[in-house]
Formats: structure tokens, C-alpha cells, sequence
């Protein structure tokens, strides 16, 4: 058998203990996939001295301890994922750079320092992907600077000071498709010109000043959690490939643009929440849009809801408006009988809404009346670059949901004006986990 150059994939089982300590059965290695099991103990010394492996997976286990420093020998080394462990020590980042075949490298979420040479090795152009997330880095690299080609970049959950680097605006050299800089300590961002960007996650930072405008190929863009101030422009409507805007959790202001409801037929995620947006919300989505979530909670916005009559949010999940001026009657009159909402979370909690329990609304969230076997399975909203998060109110205690479980439902109308019966369908949806119609104010509300 060892005259056979071999893979190992085991991923994604219920694989447990350490990773055996000697394998003499195997002598050429070329590839090792071990990751989501719950591995743990330390990586054996035979597994990085096979000069045959091309690739190795080990993320999302428990391994700990250091890396064997034979892992810089490893010549023929492509694919290198050591993410989501608790692994720890230096890792002396200029020789993992050296590996000229070497295209993905993920040490992200981990407890590992990086010891990094700041020259310049022309060799790194072909670098598809980099994750040094939670690498304790302070600084911005000189690498990065001839990664002509690199695909993936995630530099989050760091210590990263001071400006962007200028450049990083140098158009004519970096042609990155991916840039996540969240979790950092940056101050300052004056412009991205990142020219093929699709996802860009610059979320959790201390960024200031206004709103930068992504490139117009970006997918996903998140930049929650700043301190950024001034108005959406209307040029963000430009990005037709938009599938993720997050904005929450900043100083942003004005009136939201009626053309967000249109900027993109694949837009899923649109959240605003915890800025101060005024003014009437006038975005219409057209026909066949995939929005799953809206969240434009703890804003300055009033008027009416017209968008809850829109027929066309057929796959609209997540409704979440709490701690706003919306006000009028819910009018369920347009709504037809067989039509079913796929709705999970509905929070219009704080508003001045009147008029009739909109009871039609409730009978019709068919998404929490049918859950199957398959749907009891532990299943997220969102997607590899970006999960769906919501903030709920249970019993009076704010909870953030960072995962959004497809089986967990909430319905969330108190602190209106409504009036009438309680429809007795509430006693068939099946999923729902939290049920607010009365007027009760609580201090952890405010």
C-alpha cells in the first residue's frame, strides 16, 4: 500500500480523541481531511514529515498545542486549513510564504502569533486565499502588496491600528475578489478600490467618516458595528450583484433610498438596524426578489408598511421593526387566503400601529405551521460568507441570535394600539418560540 500515493478524507464525522500517534500504514500521504470532527490533543509528529501531502484540512476540531515547524518543509503543500482549533505558539509566517505551490492558507481563530518578514516576495502572486483571522496582528503586511491574484483575505478579530494602507488603493495591482478586515482596531476608510471585490466584511472596527462605496461587482458587504456618520448615497444602488447589505450599528442618517428596493433582484439581506434613519421607508421590492430578511429596527422611520401587502416577498423570513414610528392600520385586506409567507421572526414590537390584530398575517405564516423531520435538524439562515442574526426580546431580556435556527419562530406585535380576537391558528404553529401581543414596558427595553 505504501507504494501508492493516497488521500484521507474523514470530514465531517463523529470522530473523536486524538489523532493516532504513529501511522506506519501510510507512507504517501497526499491528502488529509479530518475537519468538523471533535478531534483533540496535539498533531502528531509523523503527520507533517509526508513530503507528499499536497493538502491538509484539520479545521474546526479541538487540536491544541503548536504546529510542528516540519509543516515549512512541505514542498509540494497547495492547501494548508488549520482554522477554528485551539492551537497555539509563533508561527513564522515568511516560510509558509515560501512554499512555492502553496495557494490557501487559513490559521484563523486560533491562539496563535504570527511572526511575519515584511519584505516583499514576488513568488506570493498566485495566492488564491489568506485567513489570519484572530491572529493577533497590528499591522497590515508588505505580502499582501503582490497578491495580485488572491481571491480571499480575512484579516478579522485582530489588533490592526492606524489607516488603511495607501497602497491598498492601488488599483492596478491588486485585483482581489475578497476582503474581510473585520474585528480590527482600524480608524480610518477613505475609499476601497478593490476593483473585483465580492465580499467584503469590514464589520466590528472603529471605522469613521461616511459610508464607502464597495465596487460594483461586490456580492456581500458588511460593515456593522463602526462608527461610520452621513447618509446612504444613491450610488450604492449601483451594485446590481448585491446579495448581503449590512450597515447596522453605525451613526448613519437620512432617509434610506427608495431604490434599495431594487438594487438587486438577488438582494437576501438588507439590515439597517441601530442607526438613525428618518423619514418615510418607500422601497418597493419587484417581483421575484429573494429578500429573506429585513431589519430596520431602532430607527427614526414612520409612516405606514405598505411593503407588508407586497405580494412579492413570497421569501421573506425575518421582519424585524421594533422601536420605530410606524403608525396606521396593518391593512390585511389585499392579502390572498391560499398565499403563505415562509415568515420565521416577525417583530413590529414599539411602533404606533392601530386598527384590527392583523390576523390574516398570522394564519398564513405557513413556514411556522409545517415543520418536517428534515426541518428539525440543526439548519441556519444565511450562507458561507454571511450568517443571518437578529436581535429578539423574550420575556423583557434583549438576546442576539447569531445563528438564526430555520425551526425557531418568533411573533413580536406588543406596544402597538391593535385591537380584536386572538386567532385561534396560533395554536398551529408548531415552531413558534416566543408569543408578545401585550402592552408591557420593561426597563431592558430601552
Amino acid at each position: 500500500m505504501g507504494k501508492y500515493r493516497i488521500p484521507l478524507p474523514l470530514s465531517e464525522n463523529q470522530l473523536t480523541g486524538p489523532i493516532p500517534s504513529y501511522a506506519v500504514w501510510i507512507s504517501k500521504l497526499i491528502y488529509i481531511g479530518l475537519q468538523n470532527n471533535s478531534l483533540n490533543g496535539t498533531i502528531p509528529s509523523w503527520l507533517f514529515v509526508q513530503h507528499s501531502l499536497s493538502s491538509i484540512d484539520l479545521s474546526n476540531n479541538m487540536l491544541q498545542g503548536p504546529i510542528p515547524r516540519s509543516v515549512y518543509e512541505l514542498q509540494n503543500l497547495t492547501y494548508l486549513r488549520l482554522s477554528s482549533n485551539n492551537f497555539s505558539g509563533v508561527i513564522k509566517l515568511d516560510k509558509l510564504l515560501k512554499l512555492k505551490y502553496l495557494y490557501y492558507l487559513d490559521l484563523s481563530y486560533n491562539g496563535l502569533s504570527l511572526n511575519i518578514n515584511n519584505s516583499v516576495n514576488s513568488t506570493l502572486r498566485y495566492f488564491k486565499t489568506i485567513g489570519l483571522a484572530s491572529c493577533n496582528l497590528s499591522e497590515f503586511s508588505n505580502f499582501l502588496r503582490v497578491l495580485h491574484d488572491l481571491i480571499a483575505l480575512d484579516l478579522s478579530n485582530n489588533k490592526i491600528h492606524g489607516e488603511v494602507p495607501k497602497w491598498i488603493f492601488d488599483v492596478g495591482k491588486n485585483t482581489w475578489d475578497s476582503l474581510d478586515l473585520s474585528h480590527n482596531f482600524l480608524t480610518s476608510l477613505e475609499c476601497l478600490p478593490l476593483k473585483n471585490l465580492e465580499y467584503i466584511n469590514l464589520h466590528s472596527n472603529l471605522f469613521r467618516g461616511p459610508l464607502p462605496l464597495p465596487p460594483i461587482s461586490t456580492i456581500v458587504f458588511s460593515i456593522s458595528n463602526n462608527k461610520l456618520t452621513g447618509e446612504i448615497p444613491q450610488l450604492i444602488c449601483s451594485l446590481i450583484a448585491l446579495e448581503v447589505l449590512d450597515l447596522s450599528n453605525n451613526n448613519l442618517s437620512g432617509v434610506i433610498p427608495q431604490c434599495l428596493g431594487n438594487i438587486s433582484i438577488n438582494l437576501s439581506v438588507l439590515s439597517l438596524w441601530m442607526n438613525s434613519f428618518r423619514g418615510i421607508f418607500t422601497a418597493a421590492f419587484t417581483k421575484g426578489n429573494m429578500l429573506r430578511s429585513l431589519n430596520l429596527n431602532d430607527n427614526q422611520i414612520e409612516g405606514d408598511v405598505p411593503l407588508l401587502n407586497c405580494r412579492h416577498l413570497e421569501e421573506l423570513q425575518v421582519l424585524v421593526l421594533r422601536f420605530n414610528r410606524f403608525h396606521g392600520h396593518m391593512d390585511t385586506s389585499k392579502t390572498k387566503s391560499k398565499h403563505h409567507f415562509r415568515m420565521r421572526i416577525i417583530d413590529i414590537s414599539c411602533n404606533e400601529f392601530t386598527g384590527l390584530l392583523p390576523t390574516n398575517y398570522i394564519k398564513q405564516f405557513g413556514a411556522m405551521m409545517n415543520v418536517d423531520e428534515h426541518e428539525m435538524k440543526l439548519k441556519y439562515m444565511g450562507q458561507t460568507y454571511h450568517q443571518d442574526s437578529v436581535l429578539v426580546v423574550i420575556k423583557g431580556y434583549e438576546i442576539k441570535l447569531s445563528r438564526i435556527l430555520t425551526v425557531f419562530s418568533i411573533i413580536d406585535f406588543s406596544r402597538n394600539n391593535f385591537h380584536g380576537d386572538i386567532p385561534k391558528s396560533i395554536g398551529g404553529l408548531n415552531s413558534l418560540r416566543g408569543l408578545n401581543l401585550s402592552q408591557e414596558w420593561s426597563p431592558l427595553m430601552q
